[in-house]
């Protein structure tokens, strides 16, 4: 199947433009369109934000309907319509959750519900991580409801290909975060790069801090999240071994802790309880896990030989790298907070017949203790 039939899957119904649209007018009238209010006063930001459009591109168009007397530029960096557009639909998109049990999902959520407010988008919101028979049951509910466009985040990857399958018999496009659903357009981690920079590093303070010395590996995996969040953990013990490659000599044990910091909790102080103290590494699936992880080895005395890496970056886990001699080493940041702005922006573009990739990523940054104030300067007023 070619990209143009890939297309025609993803946007049914789309008609493509014309051959000889002019860009710059489209763009122009895109801004118009944006001041949905008769009286909306809107700063370049906004505007940028509305249309997905590059600041630099909006600020020189808004100077020619300026110029033209279609936009008024009024003090305070802000511009006002000086025409009134025909009003037009409201879109409406659907948001399939995993929830708001971890800080995670909390900020993509977040983020999102800020990203649709202010591109004037309404955003139906169904929790659907409790268990597999919950999404597919909100899968047909959002159908029903009538949405133009799914934001799918729910975390059983065993029923995606059924909701993906929903939603194309619905002709309704679909945008897949962090799990990937087949035929939609992919949002979210390059896992396995992830998990290569979080291997790397902790190899490297294994060198440094152990002399390259390592008897054992401990893989806390999310079973339930499937193959492709898998592909971090694979990509944390790939990086390992590159730096060290002794570390292919170690005794590798695989524990779900599922994502949380409960059962992280639960099963590690098992482990421990069954084995001798000896210098082990860590490798999380996520922050709640890792804080469960670490939890765990300070309770059984073993803080000194043992060293965490987790992923996401979370505030909880920003806030563990901070604390003086805690076994966390490092934490590969996604950005959740900003998931919501490139989310929309893909949106748009499908809602308005455009070509997107099939898949699109986050950036991936190591946080260790040394720059975590330096990403995240303002994290002690979030904690307050």
């Amino acid at each position: 199947m070619n990209a143009n039939q890939n297309q025609d899957r993803r946007l049914p119904g789309r008609r493509p433009p014309p051959a000889d649209l002019v860009q710059a007018v489209e763009r122009a009238c895109e801004l118009l369109k944006a001041f949905q209010d008769e009286d909306a006063e809107l700063t370049l930001q906004q505007l940028a934000a509305r249309t997905s459009l590059h600041k630099a591109t909006a600020s020189r168009l808004l100077r020619t309907l300026d110029h033209a007397g279609l936009v008024e530029r009024l003090p305070g960096g802000r511009f006002r319509s000086l025409i009134r557009t025909v009003s037009r639909k409201r879109h409406r998109i659907g948001f399939a959750t995993r929830g708001m049990d971890t800080p995670f999902s909390r900020d993509v959520a977040s983020s999102l519900q800020r990203a649709a407010e202010e591109a004037g988008m309404e955003l139906l919101v169904l929790d659907s991580h409790r268990s597999p028979r919950v999404a597919l049951r909100d899968a047909e509910r959002l159908v029903q409801e009538g949405v133009e466009l799914v934001v799918e985040f729910q975390s059983h990857e065993r029923v995606a290909p059924l909701i993906a399958a929903r939603f194309l018999q619905a002709r309704l496009p679909v945008i897949a975060v962090e799990i990937p659903h087949p035929g939609a357009v992919y949002f979210g981690a390059n896992n396995y790069e992830a998990g290569l920079i979080g291997g790397r590093a902790l190899g490297k303070w294994i060198r440094e801090r152990w002399g390259g010395e390592l008897e054992a590996i401990v893989q806390l995996v999310e079973e339930r999240a499937g193959t492709v969040a898998r592909l971090r953990i694979t990509g944390m013990l790939e990086g390992l071994r590159e730096v060290l490659p002794a570390a292919a000599q170690a005794t590798l044990f695989e524990i779900d802790g599922k994502g949380s910091f409960e059962k992280a909790l639960e099963r590690m102080r098992r482990h421990l309880r069954l084995l001798p103290a000896r210098r082990t590494a860590v490798l999380a699936a996520n922050d709640p896990s890792a804080l469960g992880a670490v939890r765990a080895i300070e309770e059984a005395g073993r803080a000194d030989c043992c060293a965490v890496m987790s992923q996401n970056a979370s505030l909880e886990g920003r806030n563990e790298l901070r604390r003086r001699r805690s076994p966390l080493i490092g934490s590969v940041a996604y950005f959740p907070e900003h998931y919501g702005d490139h989310i929309i922006r893909l949106a748009r573009l499908i809602l308005a017949g455009r070509p997107v990739p099939p898949a699109t990523y986050t950036r991936h940054v190591l946080i260790t203790a040394e720059n975590v104030d330096r990403y995240y300067p303002v994290d002690r007023f979030l904690s307050a």
